[in-house]
């Protein structure tokens, strides 16, 4: 039994519970406050995790990948503007999320802030829905992610060999899918170091390949002028308006930012977590909000005549873009394409680190079917083994979808925004009520649990005071239920089975299965986070 009887009466007073001064190192002292007890090895500094942040975000490559969409509901104005909306939005957030994240580092993120936060008649369903949203949002990006590499790996073999078009079929791509995924779990699962050491190689690597394809852009294309790229909007979805176009076009821009709470869930493996987190998340939001910028008003530059780009790449056609601004240099649009799928590939191991973490907390706290396997730690690598198996798993069984339309497996896509940006919102919402009635206090250095489920709420050393926090998390909620209203619609008006946006259905069939197996079976079993130490 992780919680004693007497543990259990102690809460339900509402009164502070002392806790026992065992801990080897401040990080585990905060973690126990929280009442868990430490099992992961805290492999990453500052430096490793703002990689693991930088990669998973992968904005300036993500613009990229995620061009498309906005180029048919906005145009390139409609992008540029669509992208600092998204920025400041995303910038707003994350601050709020690293407010959370530094009153509780723990790799439960968004449902432990959940239930230590709701009011004490909601927070065990509240908690329970907000996980499984999580989870369903970080699998969703996972699958995206080895999606999106796959194919954009076929992009690449139609880039060389143009020929490919005539033979190339969408089980291709799926293949090519299960090789990234798979070659992703073996770097999460060889040694509990090589993740560390992976992401701190990549950021060197997502600096200097910015650069490695933004200059040729820059130097050697031939450019169009500001009015192309400043005030040209298009609205290719035959919507009723230019602004109605410009919100469904703007979801590019959101995929293209998302992701970047992968540090909060590997929170547990981060020293110094109260203050790395937030600093790490804030720093690479800005750091990849600006590469992103510079990048997308590089390539709009650079367009040309996209009717022929899309023509020679119709799923990619940034790497036609490529192609004519090296002087049709098949050669050198190659090498600079490899660089995005190379870092789409890294965001991919970070996103199946991520999602496996938030597996192994929700089973720790007895959320999931299988938790007594879910929950448990290698002891040569201290990494949750078969939660890594269980995500990798299920990603591969997601992409058997595109076997037989890629279309269908775009709510897959879809469904990663609509699921995290649904936990953010709960979080956020609540967070707001409780600054607004005085619910969390100032911290204090000592050994007394808090900042879990019927206890007193403290703040972490990272936080905005005053009124400016409130008035960051009013904006943040606003900003939240915009994007998950627009995440949900398809980018023509005219819908048909081809363009329907299937994440609206994936997003209900996740809510029911989780609510019915919550009636049927979890209620008895889940309680919240679990206090594994106590007095």
């Amino acid at each position: 039994m992780e919680t004693n009887l007497e543990l259990k009466d102690v809460l339900h007073t509402g009164l502070p519970v002392p806790i026992v001064s065992i801990h080897s190192s401040p990080d585990d002292a905060t973690l126990a406050r929280l009442g868990k007890k430490p099992v992961l090895k805290r492999n990453f500094g500052f430096m490793t995790i703002l990689g693991f942040s930088c990669t998973v975000l992968i904005t300036w490559e993500g613009s990229l990948i995620t061009f498309l969409s906005g180029l048919q509901n906005g145009g390139p104005s409609g992008i540029i503007y669509g992208f600092l909306v998204v920025w400041i939005g995303t910038l707003s957030v994350f601050a709020t999320i690293s407010e959370l994240a530094s009153m509780a580092p723990t790799s439960g993120g968004q449902y432990h802030w959940i239930s230590m936060l709701a009011p004490p008649s909601s927070r065990k369903f509240l908690g329970y829905i907000a996980g499984w949203l999580t989870i369903t949002g970080w699998q969703a990006l996972l699958a995206s992610g080895g999606f999106v590499t796959g194919t954009m790996i076929q992009g690449l073999i139609l880039l060389t060999h143009p020929d490919y078009a005539n033979v190339m079929k969408n089980w291709h791509g799926t293949l090519l899918f299960w090789a990234v995924v798979l070659l992703s779990y073996v770097i999460n699962t060889a040694m509990g170091s090589l993740l560390a050491r992976f992401e701190g190689f990549v950021l060197i690597l997502h600096l200097v390949g910015f650069f490695a394809v933004l200059l040729p852009l820059v130097l050697l294309s031939e450019h169009g002028t500001a009015t192309d790229v400043f005030d040209t909007f298009l609205n290719l979805g035959d919507w009723q308006t230019q602004g109605l176009s410009f919100c469904i076009g703007i979801v590019g821009s959101i995929f293209a930012f998302l992701g970047g709470d992968g540090a909060i869930h590997m929170s547990e493996e981060i020293r110094n977590a109260a203050i790395v987190v937030p600093r790490s998340l804030m720093t690479g939001l800005v750091v990849n909000g600006i590469l992103g910028f510079a990048m997308l008003i590089a390539t709009l530059y650079s367009i040309g005549d996209i009717d022929a780009a899309l023509a020679e790449n119709p799923q990619y056609p940034f790497m036609a873009i490529f192609r004519r601004a090296v002087g049709g240099s098949t050669t050198g649009a190659a090498v600079m394409a490899a660089i995005v799928i190379f870092m789409s590939f890294s965001a991919t191991t970070g996103c199946l680190a991520s999602t496996s973490r938030i597996y192994w907390a929700f089973a720790r706290d007895r959320g999931l079917p299988g938790w007594k396997v879910l929950r448990k730690i290698s002891p040569r690598t201290s990494i949750p083994r078969y939660s890594v198996l269980t995500s990798t798993i299920i990603a591969i069984i997601l992409s058997l979808v595109n076997f037989g339309d890629s279309t269908a497996f775009n709510g897959v896509i879809s469904i990663s925004i609509a699921g995290l940006f649904g936990s953010y919102l709960i979080a956020a919402s609540l967070l707001l009520y409780r600054r607004l009635t005085g619910g969390i206090y100032s911290p204090k250095n000592d050994d007394i649990l808090t900042n879990t489920m019927d206890t007193h709420l403290t703040w972490g050393p990272w936080h905005l005071p005053g009124a400016f926090g409130i008035a960051n998390n009013v904006f943040s909620c606003v900003y939240l239920l915009f994007a998950f209203f627009f995440s949900f619609w398809p980018p023509y008006r005219e819908v048909t089975p081809q363009n329907f946006n299937w994440a609206v259905v994936v997003f209900g069939a996740v809510v029911s299965f989780s609510m019915l197996y919550y009636v049927a079976w979890a209620r008895r079993f889940y309680s919240g986070p679990v206090v594994e130490i106590g007095s």
